[in-house]
């Protein structure tokens, strides 16, 4: 069983930056693929960044490549997510997440979920 908890949203300008973080508890989010999502309003959620157990392979939506970078520090139970060159429609709650398949963008695939932060960028 693993728990997650999102933070770090908020309010920011356009072109602004934000780290997200994700706690975990316990031991198999260490050996575990994380990534993030996030669902704006009045759309379907969607895959963010991915990184595979070790650290050692990252995966990125077009829409935020170049922009976002994902991390993760198993020695304190956390990924990060942090995201600079922000745009309006980058607005939406954001989720971390942990799945046993290395690579997959598919949210169906990942099976423990936190319950998001809010990030908004307006100016």
């Amino acid at each position: 069983q693993v728990q997650l908890v999102e933070s770090g949203g908020g309010l920011v300008q356009p072109g602004g930056s934000l780290r997200l973080s994700c706690v975990a508890s316990g031991r198999t989010f260490r050996s575990e693929a994380m990534g993030w999502f996030r669902r704006a309003p009045g759309k379907e959620r969607e895959f963010v960044a991915g990184i595979t157990w070790s650290g050692a392979n990252t995966y990125y939506a077009d829409s935020v490549k170049g922009r976002f970078t994902i991390s993760r520090d198993n020695a304190k139970n956390t990924g990060y997510l942090h995201m600079n060159s922000l745009k309006p429609e980058d607005t939406a709650v954001y989720y971390c997440a942990t799945s046993p398949l290395p690579g997959t963008t598919r949210s169906s695939n990942y099976h423990y979920w936190g319950e998001g932060t809010q990030v908004t960028v307006s100016s």
